[in-house]
């Protein structure tokens, strides 16, 4: 069993990093080495073991030890298990909907762009998405519907920070992804994904886009969705150098919808029905 550790002060410096630390903290934890993410709540915390993620520590509710927990637990033998009363932890930002677990983990160094695209025939970009909750859930998208890796821009929320891991159920240590370096976008990103093979599809609504069913889109081997920030989507720029602009055919009026939205219709367009055709036409 790992080493349980009481804690009856809120002020207790074991609780730094889950309670007094932001996420930038956490992330230039370790400088110049990878820092730190905390993933909530068994089911989650087990995805990123499973990936071989390096905890930390661990914070949960004294006394609340459920079969998930115990499956944690067994796997995290050699870190402390710290647990207070639910009127400490209940002074931690959010903690009422950690559900039951936090785990302190060792972030892992990115992984370089070109081992995602070598074998991938269908990958998303995501262009300066900001909030957590949207790469959250852009990511369990993409991974519930055959996108095989996310690439993102400098400026977007990372897959890491606690609220994006949450949101999208730990799918973020399911698929690859990495960023692209800063000042790399577009340009240079461009002629990287076509120095790999990948055409590109922007998601915009233009004059001359192609609606998302076009048959056309189904016989590309291998292909890039672009997915801008929120409101003001796409830049022009990005647009401009992409292959193709593609809209989703919508009704009574509307003219767009929230990027996570617009992700799931795209790779369900986009990703796994067309990797399946190409693998039945093979």
């Amino acid at each position: 069993m790992p080493d349980v550790i009481k804690i009856t002060d809120f002020s207790a410096p074991e609780l730094d990093i889950y309670a007094r630390f932001n996420e930038n903290q956490l992330l230039h934890f370790f400088e110049p080495k990878e820092g730190i993410f905390i993933a909530e709540s068994p089911k989650v915390i087990l995805r990123a073991l499973e990936a071989g993620y390096e905890p930390i520590s661990c914070l949960m509710e004294e006394g609340k030890v459920r079969e998930e927990e115990e499956k944690v637990l067994e796997c995290c033998k050699d870190i402390p298990v710290y647990t207070a009363k639910f009127d400490v932890l209940t002074r931690l930002t959010g903690y009422q909907l950690t559900r039951g677990m936090l785990c302190a983990m060792h972030r892992k160094k990115l992984l370089d762009p070109g081992n995602i695209c070598r074998q991938a025939r269908r990958i998303a970009i995501l262009e300066e998405v900001v909030n957590p909750t949207n790469v959250g859930a852009i990511f369990r998208s993409a991974a519930a519907l055959g996108m095989d890796g996310v690439l993102l821009t400098a400026g977007c929320s990372n897959p890491l920070y606690r609220r994006a891991i949450r949101v999208s159920m730990g799918t973020v240590f399911q698929i690859p992804w990495t960023f692209f370096d800063t000042g790399a976008w577009p340009e240079k990103g461009m002629e990287f994904l076509r120095e790999n093979g990948f055409k590109t599809v922007a998601m915009a609504l233009c004059d001359n886009s192609l609606d998302i069913d076009d048959p056309e889109l189904a016989g590309v081997k291998k292909l890039a969705v672009i997915l801008g920030t929120e409101g003001e989507g796409l830049a022009q720029k990005t647009i401009a150098q992409c292959d193709y602009t593609v809209r989703i055919p919508m009704s009574h009026g509307v003219d767009s919808l929230n990027v996570a939205a617009a992700s799931a219709v795209a790779f369900w367009q986009l990703g796994c029905k067309n990797k399946n055709r190409g693998n039945e036409r093979q």
